[in-house]
């Protein structure tokens, strides 16, 4: 397998990221009509991300993010892609925050080599070291994640509200009252969530909404009802509507059943990313891709094992307005 140094060497003179781009283009041509009025999510995958020995293959890892977002965006060149990403949220000189998922523990976080993957295309893409931030609740989150803790302004920084703090003020909406971590309300001009995608033991699906409850001081305030309407309420909170602008799944690997923590027995490798901008489109394309593994094992749907969720429908609908749920309004790109 090609070292993480030598792959990082060909990413850098394009040879490797912009060689299996020219496929890509008739597809996106043709899928123009397609995405009219529809909120668009892009469902990458790859049969070869985890080597023979069931690790991630970093150089696959790489290669399906360019692929997942050039296919978004329709620009080939996937630097281009990041730059026009950035722009479109705002965040052109200013910083930029991941936000993780380490909850589940070890064997069941967002992945390493997918932050940094994100990290690497932006400082490609003209963001500077010091402008990009990951970030989770705490350490042990992010430490799950495979992650190094690193404050030094001059750098790509990773720590987590354990550091920062929450701040004083109370903000609310629907049920939620909640306080709101300073790396989002003081560091990040726009947020990239990186979830990773789960089956949850109260809300049915854990994924880009659910995501945001690691940036609150209390997020156990929020979860009664299957999380709904907490979902919902806390992502209509101004600084977490606004801010979060762009999501990348990782769906490299998941549990279907027993969520959120760690299930072996429930462990499977979708070899997957989604992304895309609409995060409950992306919630209910997730949602999908768990019923239909549960399906193929022999399971219950989330419906009928009484936990639905729930919370998705209500994020789409007329009070919230956070995206669309509708099928009919979705355009799933598989590539």
């Amino acid at each position: 397998m090609t070292s993480r140094r030598e792959f990082m060497k060909e990413a850098a003179t394009g040879a490797l990221v912009l060689g299996a781009q020219g496929k890509l283009g008739l597809a996106k041509a043709l899928d123009k009509n397609a995405d009219k009025g529809k909120s668009r999510v892009v469902v990458a995958r790859d049969p070869a991300l985890h080597n023979a020995a069931g690790q991630l293959d970093d150089v696959h890892v790489y290669a399906l993010l360019d692929r997942a977002i050039t296919t978004y965006t329709g620009i080939n060149n996937p630097i281009d892609a990041w730059k026009h990403i950035v722009k479109q949220g705002g965040a052109e000189g200013k910083v930029i925050g991941l936000k993780t998922n380490g909850l589940g523990g070890k064997g069941i976080s967002t992945h390493a080599v997918l932050v940094y993957a994100i990290a690497d295309r932006l400082q490609k893409a003209g963001v500077k070291p010091g402008n990009i931030v990951i970030w989770d609740r705490n350490e042990r989150d992010l430490k799950a994640c495979g992650l190094a803790i690193n404050t030094d302004p001059s750098s790509v920084r990773c720590f987590g509200s354990d550091v920062s703090g929450y701040e004083d003020q109370q903000e609310s909406y629907g049920m939620a009252r909640i306080k709101l971590s300073k790396i989002l309300t003081r560091e990040c001009a726009m947020v990239i969530g990186v979830p990773i995608l789960k089956d949850h033991s109260m809300s049915g699906v854990t994924f880009a909404m659910k995501n945001m409850f690691g940036v609150v001081d209390r997020p156990q305030d929020l979860h009664a009802g299957g999380c709904n309407p907490g979902v919902a309420d806390l992502n209509c909170i101004p600084a977490v509507r606004q801010k979060v602008r762009f999501t990348i799944g990782d769906a490299m690997t998941s549990v279907y059943e027993g969520g959120p923590g760690f299930r072996p027995e429930h462990l499977w490798q979708p070899n997957a990313l989604i992304v895309g901008e609409d995060r409950v489109a992306l919630d209910q394309t997730a949602w999908g891709i768990i019923e239909r593994k549960r399906a193929e094992m022999g399971l219950k749907t989330l419906e009928a094992a009484g936990r639905p969720p729930r919370y998705i429908a209500t994020a789409a609908d007329s009070a919230h307005g956070l995206g669309t749920n509708d099928p009919q309004k979705i355009h799933v790109l598989e590539v």
